[in-house]
């Protein structure tokens, strides 16, 4: 059996910690804020609650992908050392990581023919493509190959369930998921949107639910409807948020209430600097394990 390494992007929203303590390797996804360009550095070059308090205080933001080039100088001390690499990207619904990883793929394979580089498409973002980073790790720590393990990610990938809702829809309207009109009715009216991510890997609006406390109930819903066994459930469940711990907080809760017989206490995470310059601050983000997704 080849020694290999499993291998995600920043975007997958784990803390370095979690990352280390599952020896997952991870490549720093780009950011700017007012200009000025930053690593995507799971909060260690701009904490978290200083990055959504500049980003609602007006601050403008830009994000960019790992490029080919960058994706080389990564996976080559791997390659050097002998080990092989399978590594799953931001979903291809959301960014065009995929594109500049193959690339890179194609250019070490040429000078490395003895070595083997696998990519995968998450279909996930944030610390739902975090959580299938998990299971693979389990799996490797399991024995099973690096085919066995690049095979279930590409079977099971859409089995991981995100939803999410945000309180504030000021950062949805910018980036054109909700159109103007929409956002000043939803203010007004206290809306909050309840989008989940469909089998393409895209963000999906599906509901508008007044109040916070509507939406905390009915993404715990979405929860039960399809989740693995219902409120039987008994893999790992994760959520993130940006700068609203508090809210995620109300979810974990009642999670944790309905669901006896999850695999431990849910996780909660930060939405980091790349989805979050898409979302802003207000977002909280669940996922788990579930029926596989086909819409």
């Amino acid at each position: 059996m080849r020694d290999y390494i499993i291998s995600c992007c920043s975007t997958a929203d784990l803390t370095e910690e979690h990352f280390k303590a599952r020896d997952i390797s991870y490549i720093c996804f780009h950011f700017e804020l007012n200009g000025k360009e930053y690593a995507d550095d799971l909060g260690k070059s701009i904490p978290f609650d200083q990055f959504y308090a500049a980003m609602a205080a007006g601050a403008d933001t830009k994000t960019s992908q790992v490029n080919a080039e960058e994706f080389e100088e990564y996976f080559e001390p791997f390659l050097k050392a002998g080990k092989d690499i399978l590594h799953i990207t931001l979903s291809s619904g959301i960014s065009g990581v995929i594109n500049s990883a193959i690339i890179a793929k194609e250019n070490l394979e040429e000078r490395y023919p003895d070595r083997k580089i696998l990519i995968v498409d998450s279909l996930g973002a944030s610390s739902g493509y975090g959580l299938l980073m998990d299971k693979l790790a389990d799996l490797r720590d399991e024995g099973k190959s690096l085919d066995e393990v690049f095979r279930y990610a590409e079977k099971h990938r859409l089995n991981v369930h995100h939803w999410f809702f945000s309180t504030d829809l000021t950062f949805y309207v910018k980036g054109g998921r909700i159109s103007k009109t929409a956002g000043a009715i939803g203010g007004v009216l206290n809306i909050c949107p309840l989008l989940n991510m469909d089998n393409q890997g895209r963000l999906i609006p599906r509901y508008k639910i007044r109040t916070k406390r509507k939406v905390i109930r009915t993404i715990v819903d979405k929860m039960a409807e399809y989740a693995d066994h219902q409120t039987d459930y008994n893999g790992k469940c994760y959520i993130s948020h940006s700068e609203c711990y508090e809210d995620a907080r109300a979810v974990a809760d009642l999670v944790e209430s309905r669901f006896p017989y999850l695999n431990g206490k849910v996780e909660i995470n930060n939405v980091g600097t790349t989805i979050g310059s898409h979302t802003g601050p207000g977002t909280v983000a669940l996922f788990f394990w579930g029926d596989t997704r086909t819409e």
